[in-house]
């Protein structure tokens, strides 16, 4: 055991020779300020810096050997000391292992860089002032960093090449660095401060830990009064990975990389966190190719205006680019969120640098899209509850950096399924689409007043950020290049069916034309074309409708808002022009202006006969009565008449419907505001081959006044009544006609009876009134 104790202190007592030697040798041989004009000079040889050594250079020998600068600028070739340096650093200190220098080896044991400062700047031009930097670096040849890493104070017998250097650092800290690029291109300021990177065991051949965080902000203007404000942008950085480095490859490797940001916008919102991982990420710098193993990107996005809390995205996918051939891959898209969001698909892009385009696959799993637009701050008010609550797509996907086309679309919005093509500019300037569809209800999709407000950005801003109450947005339409074409099987529109409808829109420079409608309505068609025009404040409307053979009563009945069968049938026809001006339902009816032309084939007025009023009117006039069956309708050959439309108000003054052998004129007009109609008809028999029944020739000339009146959404039963007082007042008249001078007592006997049946027919009283007026004739 002594002779074991004795061997120790004996080895202990050698190396702290050989320690007392090497400190001895150090500080004889090697004098630190030996390298103020060895380092400039190699400084501006390397790269052409101006190398400014301001403080001392200083060695260290606890707990390492090192060599430390302190104070030191650099300035680029055309710049004037006194301008603010291209590079400067407030401290750089390199240690090394004491056991390798003793053998002729330069083992770096650690390197800090405290406080440095790099000012990059790029011209109007696009030239950055760090280009003739890199451009003479590349002249050098790698075999002279070993000259530039002897020092020259190596001893008397040391040459240049005799220390050989291991590259591998045990650790690397920069501290407090402060990075500025100034782009006088996008006058816009970037910096980075304070940047703090540390990484232990770096070497060129294993993968090493690494670790960076730092602050980065923007002003989007250069003069001095913004520079002085808050950033435009701010956004703190934190990155963990290992890194592989292959500088004989130039390879770049990150290794289960960790990148997250907390970005603000201005000084006030919330802020925005976003979280990029990846298994591997590889740049090879020779090649300039970049991709990225496994990547997930997810966010925090939060908006305060719109909803609370964060809104959680996650993006799941692989990245293959090449920036010489300006070509990308996004692999294996995964995109899932709240609410159901899935979508997949994959992305390849060309002219990555100079004009990208894009072509892909999308696919969009059922999801419901109402919290989203309320997301972008569109609050849904729509007909119903349930709408836009299962929508799912899938499509190529193909377009630029200033639109975007899918051009063989499937879309499932809730019931309905399009197929097609859909093509938008980016900026909302222009749409295009040809989609066919099995059935479209656009009455659960109508807008309430809700639904225009103001949404969040881009196209859903300009086109629905309206008054509470329009119908279209119409400085969006003003901007908009349109041309559409849609076909469905059935559309739902304001409790109208409309089968197999088609519809083709263009537009330009504000006027947007309905070039051709198309569809089956009701048994019959419908046509129209027009044309909205929104140069100018106002909205202006044209309108050209046809009508062709429509059945009335299903068209009554689906315009009525009382379930009750229609007063009505028939084949409807119908054609015209129509103007009005506006953007909501009220300024387009109040302003409403034409004429339309109407005709109703083979109809019928339901449940009221009057062919049988007429007759039995008239038999009891005579004294008779009829013996007929009569049928319930009024069924007549033809219904014409004309509407001339002012500010909303139509009137016709030559309604005609003829009956076998009766006539009926007449007048009347709707007030389309206030859903109010006041129509007065005379039905007249005449004499022809069919008439309804045989009468006096003298009463052909008596006329029974029929009157409809009230609100189309009252009972239709009770529209329209006999007019009794005009009845009467008729009938005065042709008896004055007729009685001449005859005595009041023939009158009574010739009526008689007559007068009471027509209080059953007219009403209680009427023939009272009717015979106190006949005696006033002949008094």
């Amino acid at each position: 055991m002594k002779q074991l104790l004795r061997i120790l202190l004996a080895a202990i007592g050698i190396l702290a020779i050989v320690a007392v030697a090497a400190v001895v040798y150090v500080t004889t041989f090697l004098d630190p300020e030996d390298f103020k004009p060895r380092l400039t000079a190699v400084v501006e040889e390397q790269t052409g810096l101006n190398l400014a050594l301001e403080g001392p250079i200083t060695w260290s020998f606890y707990p390492r050997i090192g060599v430390s600068v302190e104070k030191a600028r650099a300035w680029l070739p055309e710049q004037a000391e006194e301008s603010a340096a291209f590079a400067a650093i407030d401290r750089a200190e390199v240690s090394v292992a004491f056991g390798p220098l003793l053998r002729g080896e330069i083992a770096v044991d650690g390197l800090t860089l405290d406080g440095m400062r790099l000012n990059l700047e790029r011209d109007a031009n696009g030239e950055g002032n760090w280009e003739p930097l890199l451009e003479r670096l590349s002249e050098h040849n790698e075999g002279a960093a070993e000259t530039v890493l002897a020092p020259a104070s190596a001893g008397p017998n040391a040459d240049a090449g005799s220390l050989e250097v291991v590259l591998s650092i045990a650790s690397v800290e920069v501290k407090n660095a402060d990075i500025r690029f100034r782009d006088a291109q996008t006058q816009a300021l970037w910096r980075m401060q304070p940047l703090n990177i540390s990484g232990s065991n770096v070497n060129p051949v294993r993968a090493f830990p690494l670790k960076a965080m730092f602050t980065l902000t923007k002003h989007n203007r250069l003069d001095a009064e913004a520079l002085e404000r808050t950033p435009d942008l701010t956004s703190e950085i934190n990155l963990e990975t290992r890194v592989r480095l292959g500088l004989v490859d130039e390879l770049f490797v990150l290794e289960n990389m960790a990148l997250t940001t907390r970005t603000h916008s201005g000084a006030e919102g919330e802020p925005q966190q976003l979280s990029l991982k990846a298994a591997e990420l590889v740049a090879r710098m020779g090649e300039q190719q970049l991709s990225i193993k496994e990547g997930l990107l997810e966010t925090g996005l939060r908006n305060a205006d719109n909803w609370q809390g964060s809104l959680a995205l996650a993006l799941a996918f692989g990245l293959e680019s090449d920036w010489q051939a300006q070509t990308a891959q996004l692999k294996d898209l995964q995109l899932t969120g709240p609410d159901n969001l899935r979508m997949s698909g994959h992305l390849n892009v060309e002219q990555l640098l100079d004009a990208p385009r894009y072509r892909g696959q999308i696919t969009a799993a059922p999801f419901t899209l109402r919290p989203w637009l309320a997301r972008a701050g569109i609050t849904l008010t729509t007909a119903g509850d349930a709408a836009l609550s299962d929508v799912a797509m899938t499509s190529p996907l193909e377009g630029d950096a200033e639109q975007l086309s899918l051009p063989s679309l499937s879309l499932v919005v809730d019931d309905s399924t399009f197929t097609g093509e859909l093509a938008a500019a980016l900026d909302g300037s222009r749409l295009a689409f040809d989609l066919e569809g099995d059935q479209l209800t656009l009455d659960r999709y109508l807008p309430g007043a809700a639904t225009a407000e103001q949404a969040s950005r881009g196209l859903l801003r300009r086109a629905f950020a309206q008054d509470t109450q329009t119908l279209l947005p119409q400085s969006f339409l003003r901007d908009l290049a349109l041309e559409g074409d849609l076909r469905v099987d059935t559309l739902v529109l304001d409790g109208l069916t409309f089968n197999n409808p088609s519809l083709q829109l263009r537009g330009e420079d504000g006027i947007h034309r309905l070039t051709a409608f198309e569809s089956g309505f009701y048994e019959g068609e419908l046509n129209a074309t027009g044309q909205i025009d929104a140069t100018d404040s106002v909205l202006a409307w044209t309108l050209s409708p046809t009508i062709g053979n429509v059945q009335i009563a299903p068209l009554i009945e689906a315009i009525s808002e009382v379930e009750k069968a229609s007063p009505l049938r028939g084949r409807f026809n119908l054609s015209g022009d129509l103007t009005s001006l506006g953007n909501t339902r009220e300024s387009l009816i109040s302003n409403l202006n034409g004429e339309l032309t109407a005709r109703l084939n083979d109809g019928a007025i339901l449940n009221t006969n009057i062919s049988q009023q007429m007759c039995e009117l008239a038999a009891q006039l005579e004294g008779e009565g009829t013996l007929r069956d009569w049928h319930t309708d009024t069924r007549f050959e033809r219904f014409d008449a004309t509407f001339q439309i002012s500010n909303g108000l139509v009137e016709s003054d030559d309604l005609l419907i003829t009956l076998p052998g009766i006539d009926v004129q007449g007048e009347g007009e709707l007030n389309l505001t206030s859903l109010n109609f006041d129509t007065r008809a005379n039905a007249r028999l005449v004499d022809t081959a069919d008439a309804a029944c045989e009468v006096n020739p003298r009463l052909e000339q008596l006329p029974l006044p029929v009157r409809c009146e009230g609100h189309l959404g009252d009972e239709k039963t009770e529209w329209c009544r006999f007019d009794s007082q005009a009845f009467q007042t008729a009938m005065v008249d042709l008896l004055r006609s007729e009685a001449g001078n005859r005595a009041d007592e023939e009158l009574e006997e010739r009526l008689g009876e007559t007068m009471e049946k027509l209080d059953e027919k007219l009403g209680e009283g009427a023939s009272k009134e009717l015979r106190d007026g006949l005696r006033s004739l002949f008094n």
